[in-house]
């Protein structure tokens, strides 16, 4: 495919999104000239967003780094002068070498996640090479960490119910996610659904793209999720409508549950939330009377200081109805766990010889950038933005600015962070790749080869990495493999059946299967709780600290119902900043065309909040606390509930404003895995002089 300068080739959308869609690139004169979908993929059958139909605008970006830089001016300055390969490697061996003789090899840590969604660049060569150097280690619990917790603490295996199922359903609720945006063909099959005859309802903070096609769209608000499940277990237990037979057969703890529930009336959930409560009574009667139903629950609400309870309480809902037993009922959080390969295999954690090396959170890499004893003295990030996409990003680019902090980055661009490294690798873009891609959502996995070289002196992770760890003298075979090897061994993996009869000529040939599905008919007998049954009471978070019963607790930094901000609070404000239509993460916030569609950041504020502070739509405004500032237009509007203020997406910072929407947001941990807590954040508003 690299060359032929003529065609349309297979190729697979890379971003960090459930849809992991197949593609069709049309090349002219060796060119990308379009990016269309494959309608020839099962699922999501030739349709596509805007983010990847204007893939060329990032792949051929007049500012896109094609040659190695090393820096010349100030750091976050973005000054730099182009240097070698040669060079840039030798460069960073050097200094390792160095680092290591002298503080150890824990004082340099890698700072990756899922740029690109390919197995090989974010969990193969460079997992190897880290593991042989024996860095720190990091805890990647930006993104879904606490609510995967929360989920297997109740369910165990990570896999739910299946995307073609959904078109069964008569009932289904999508709770805090706004699939429209960041989960497309979900939406698509949702259609299918009410086109039959299925209702959709909607629970969120904030009326978004999907809210608005809701057939009942249900605010609440922020960090409030699990109230509102246990309110309408509450109403399921009372009214009888539970499936008795499967709570004994499939489930452990309902006896305790159910008398756990007894406090969480209609009337105080209704005051916890801003739910009314004869909604959660109707909301209560339509799930348990209505069959199939299917639970869809987002990424967003996992977001909070209570994430994983929230996901876990959410979690226990089918249970109570039986609604596992019922094609296209249940529920979704991730199925990422039927596609799981070999990562032993992939990563090789053998080859570290400190194999209790210390751990730090990637949600506070700012603090322990400028706190952590001993001291972090390299950092090497890839895939990732950390100076817009991290919690608390004053901390990060204090962290960042450190003079005696040796920085490389291997990215496409000089991105926020770049701007503070002493080295810029030139990264090649996934359809310049070798890579295996799953999806989290569907049940397919896709080989994506080169269809065009690497772009100017750019190269893969795969590549990169072997370069590295031929300069620091690793010998080891693992550092010989070939993307092609390092697939195989990934595939190679007994131990879980949805695996069976893909390998990697069967995808050379057919370029997408679909895993082998047949063992989920026994998903509840596959169950991996220490029960091997759904787990309502968990003795094992009982063991860990927390609540063994889905429980409501508030939030360290944030308002409900029955805690509203009196007069003498700073922040009265919440503040949450979840995903816009046309950028993913800080991916595309600098292409002209994405911007364009996107226009500009924007500061949703109810009219009630709007008027308190004299602010009129378009506004300039200043939003703030004591972690830091964000200059936005106002757009006064009520699709949340007073109280609480939404800017969609994650902005560069631009025309000397600050555009960072998580400068206001806390480096504090959710209640499990380690997740972030982007939406539990307090703010002020103020209209700009």
């Amino acid at each position: 495919m690299v060359r032929e300068e003529n065609g349309v080739f297979p190729a697979v959308c890379p971003l960090d999104c459930p849809d992991t869609c197949g593609l069709l690139l049309h090349k002219e004169n060796g060119r990308i000239v379009k990016v269309a979908g494959n309608p020839d993929h099962p699922i999501t059958q030739g349709a596509i967003c805007n983010k990847v139909r204007n893939m060329t605008e990032r792949i051929y970006h007049p500012e896109r780094v094609l040659y190695p830089l090393r820096r010349v001016g100030a750091k976050g300055e973005g000054k730099f002068e182009r240097i070698t390969w040669n060079e840039a490697i030798a460069e960073i061996a050097e200094r390792y070498q160095g680092l290591i003789k002298e503080h150890g090899s824990e004082s340099i840590l890698p700072y990756s996640f899922y740029g690109n969604m390919g197995m090989l660049s974010v969990d193969g060569m460079d997992r190897r090479f880290f593991h042989r150097l024996g860095s720190s280690q990091l805890q990647q619990g930006i993104c879904n960490s606490a609510g995967n917790t929360g989920w297997k603490y109740t369910m165990g295996f990570g896999g739910g119910t299946s995307p073609e199922e959904t078109v069964q359903a008569k009932l289904i609720i999508v709770w805090g996610g706004n699939l429209v945006s960041t989960n497309m063909h979900q939406i698509a099959l949702i259609e299918k659904a009410r086109k039959q005859g299925a209702k959709l309802v909607v629970i969120d903070v904030h009326r978004n793209r999907t809210g608005q096609r809701a057939d009942w769209f249900i605010p609440v608000y922020p960090g409030t999720d699990s109230a509102l499940a246990l309110g309408l277990m509450h109403v399921l237990f009372e009214q009888q409508l539970v499936n008795e037979e499967f709570l004994q057969q499939y489930t452990i703890g309902h006896e305790q549950l159910r008398e756990h529930v007894r406090q969480y009336t209609p009337e105080r959930v209704s005051v916890i939330t801003g739910v009314p409560a004869e909604d959660i009574v109707q909301l209560a009667l339509m799930y348990g009377q209505t069959s199939p139903a299917y639970i869809h629950i987002g990424n967003g609400l996992q977001h909070h200081d209570n994430g994983g309870m929230t996901v876990r309480t959410i979690t226990c809902l089918p249970a109570l109805t039986g609604q596992w037993l019922v094609p296209g009922g249940g529920a979704f959080k991730s199925n990422g766990a039927y596609g799981k390969v070999n990562g032993n295999a992939l990563e090789r954690p053998e080859l570290r010889p400190n194999p209790d090396a210390r751990t730090v959170s990637m949600n506070q890499i700012g603090e322990a950038l400028l706190t952590l004893t001993p001291k972090i003295r390299a950092l090497f990030v890839y895939c990732s933005n950390p100076a817009v996409v991290a919690p608390d990003t004053v901390k990060v680019e204090q962290g960042l600015s450190r003079e005696d902090l040796f920085t490389v980055v291997h990215d496409l661009f000089l991105t926020d962070t770049a701007r503070y490294a002493d080295i810029v690798l030139p990264a090649t873009s996934s359809f310049e790749n070798t890579d295996l891609y799953n999806s989290y959502w569907h049940h397919y996995v896709q080989l994506q080869e080169p269809v065009i070289p690497a772009q100017g002196e750019s190269k893969s992770n795969v590549e990169t990495f072997k370069l590295l760890a031929e300069a620091m003298g690793f010998e080891e075979d693992a550092f010989k493999d070939r993307e092609q090897d390092m697939i195989r061994q990934a595939l190679d993996f007994t131990e879980n059946p949805y695996l069976e009869g893909i390998t990697l000529e069967s995808l050379q040939q057919q370029r997408f299967m679909k895993l082998n599905m047949e063992p989920k008919q026994e998903y509840l007998q596959r169950l991996t709780t220490p029960s091997g049954k759904i787990e309502l009471y968990s003795a094992r978070m009982e063991e860990a600290g927390l609540p063994p019963l889905p429980t409501y607790t508030p939030l360290q930094e944030g308002y409900d119902g029955e805690r509203r901000p009196g007069e003498e609070e700073v922040y009265p404000l919440m503040f949450i900043s979840p995903p816009n239509h046309n950028f993913l993460n800080s991916s595309f916030g600098n292409t002209d065309k994405h911007i364009e569609l996107e226009k500009q950041p924007l500061l949703q504020i109810h009219p009630q909040d709007a008027e308190q502070r004299g602010i009129a739509d378009r506004d300039e405004v200043v939003v703030w606390n004591d972690r830091g500032r964000y200059e936005v237009k106002a757009s006064v509007t009520d699709k949340m509930l007073p109280g609480t203020v939404v800017s969609q997406g994650l902005w560069w910072e631009q025309d000397g404003k600050s555009r960072r929407a998580n400068a206001l947001t806390s480096d504090r941990l959710a209640d499990m895995g380690g997740g972030a807590v982007f939406f539990s954040t307090v703010v002020e508003v103020k209209r700009q002089p």
